[in-house]
């Protein structure tokens, strides 16, 4: 069977082990059920996720020209701590960024390749840490704008990582930590303006990939200068496809890409 679209991130269910989904348009796959299966990648072109158009794909799944108009891909995005709806303020679309930056947003502590403090809306719990490869995470605050929860990352970032090493995750190079301990220790750190929103009664969340062989040196597919590629998949973690010859192939990354899949 041959399945064509173009990638977007994978959707997510947290059941006992998680369930990975594809949606390429025509079709919606499970991806777990191709663990242990020969899968063909091929390169068809490009569809930016905004304008559908056949450009060059930029970042984040948008071609140049989307990238730097549309509200979705403004910097408080990716820097939380630059988000002014909550003062009225308008970076791209006022009405846009309300509505994502105005509502709960959870700080958190994850595992993965490392502790790391990071930040997300309350509705993506427990879907960011899954996408990050976490295998534990903890909850710190739970603040009502995204300018808070960036202002509180800011100030913990200082004395623990907010980068995950994705070589690290892929290898299970990990240690389980004790996140409460984490937790506890970093909530001196939390700005006075958030401080009445630190969250100390719950317990960390574990997550089990569906993951059948680790890769000692992963080694990252680039589907635009490698075509084609063919290989066993034997497992996901984070958005990421683990293949037996070690070769891993980031979905999220690639968003925005046209690909046949052949099965």
């Amino acid at each position: 069977m041959i399945y064509q679209g173009v990638l977007k991130k994978m959707m997510t269910e947290n059941a006992a082990e998680i369930q990975y989904y594809l949606d390429m348009k025509t079709d919606f796959l499970n991806m777990n059920q191709l663990i242990d299966k020969n899968i063909t990648l091929k390169f068809v072109g490009y569809e930016c996720l905004n304008c559908h158009l056949e450009k060059k794909i930029y970042r984040q799944g948008f071609c140049k020209s989307c990238f730097f108009d549309i509200p979705s891909a403004g910097d408080w995005i990716m820097r939380p701590e630059l988000s002014t709806a909550h003062l009225d303020q308008e970076d791209r679309d006022l009405a846009y960024e309300k509505s994502v930056q105005l509502q709960p947003h959870i700080v958190y502590l994850a595992n993965s390749s490392n502790v790391k403090v990071g930040v997300t809306r309350k509705t993506q719990v427990p879907t960011r840490w899954i996408d990050q490869g976490a295998h534990e995470a903890i909850e710190i605050v739970e603040v009502p704008n995204r300018y808070l929860a960036g202002i509180t990352e800011v100030a913990l970032k200082e004395y623990v990582a907010d980068k995950t090493n994705w070589r690290k995750m892929l290898k299970n190079d990990i240690e389980d930590q004790n996140l409460v301990e984490w937790r506890n220790k970093l909530a001196q750190y939390i700005p006075e303006e958030a401080k009445e929103y630190y969250i100390n009664n719950n317990s960390e969340t574990n997550l089990n990939f569906p993951v059948k062989k680790y890769p000692l040196k992963p080694k990252s597919l680039n589907l635009e200068k490698t075509p084609s590629y063919k290989g066993t998949l034997m497992g996901i973690k984070g958005q990421y496809l683990i293949f037996e010859d070690e070769t891993v192939f980031n979905i999220r990354s690639n968003e925005g890409l046209v690909v046949a899949i052949e099965v």
